[in-house]
């Protein structure tokens, strides 16, 4: 556990449509509290999840648990190292407005067609950047998504790394807290089914179908990443997390193999 200041907020512009949740800077410490159910919790275990996959180490950001105090209340919440080094992390919603004035959300949904929406995202970020196959890498991350049920991936939390002298480079996978349906204090309450809840989630990055925005990235990119874990390993890594009630970590390892039922051609065996 660790008491955090107010001159250790550090709030950006990472938007999510659900408002925004505590986070702070330590250290080279970046922590982020519980605010609609258990953001923590999901952040911790889909990375521990991405771990088993074939993305390399430094694709993805790693989570861990804790808690924290802020103004004397404690929180669930997560940490992970500050994985910038020196650069400057920078969403595609702002880095769009400095250069054009225009988000990118703006031209993205002026355009009818989503497979189209997807080529203007991907063609828009090379172009602005530099960077090569921002299509394999929008791939992986709609694959994430809809495997671990990530409603709030939108410009305004998709990054990317500069380093004030015109260079960028792709941010590893982060900011999975949405998925599993761990927004239970407005759309995902815990008394509720949870095969009728995993129906009402859609995504926002393109279109309002998890599986619609993949079958579009791996028609044009392949398809960019395997898992290779099972139940067994599931429950270790969610069980593990004492400080969620176990209604909680027993619903979570319920979704995560509801949702790998449904996308098992993502997996090894």
């Amino acid at each position: 556990m660790v008491e955090l200041l107010e001159n250790e907020l550090n709030m950006p512009d990472r938007q999510s449509s659900k408002g925004n949740q505590l986070k702070f800077s330590r250290d080279n410490i970046w922590y982020k509290a519980d605010y609609l159910g258990y953001e923590g919790l999901v952040e911790y275990t889909v990375s521990k999840l991405l771990g088993l996959s074939d993305l390399a180490r430094n694709e993805y950001v790693d989570y861990e648990l804790d808690e924290i105090v802020y103004n004397g209340q404690k929180f669930n919440a997560c940490k992970s190292a500050d994985f910038t080094d020196g650069w400057q992390l920078i969403t595609l919603e702002r880095l769009f407005k400095q250069q054009f004035g225009r988000g990118l959300n703006n031209i993205i949904y002026s355009i009818d067609d989503h497979e189209q929406r997807l080529d203007a995202i991907v063609s828009e970020v090379e172009r602005t950047t530099g960077i090569a196959d921002f299509g394999i890498y929008m791939c992986k991350v709609l694959a994430v998504d809809a495997l671990f049920l990530n409603e709030d991936r939108h410009t305004h939390n998709l990054a990317v790394l500069m380093d004030g002298k015109g260079n960028y480079k792709l941010a590893p996978i982060f900011d999975n807290g949405a998925g599993l349906l761990s927004d239970t204090m407005m759309e995902y309450p815990l008394n509720q089914d949870v095969i009728e809840l995993i129906d009402r989630v859609k995504p926002k990055t393109f279109c309002d179908d998890f599986t619609e925005q993949l079958n579009i990235a791996e028609s044009k990119y392949g398809q960019q990443i395997k898992f290779d874990f099972n139940y067994s390993q599931v429950s270790e890594i969610v069980m593990g997390a004492e400080q969620y009630d176990e209604g909680i970590r027993k619903r979570v390892i319920d979704i995560i193999m509801q949702m790998r039922r449904k996308y098992q051609y993502l997996f090894i065996s």
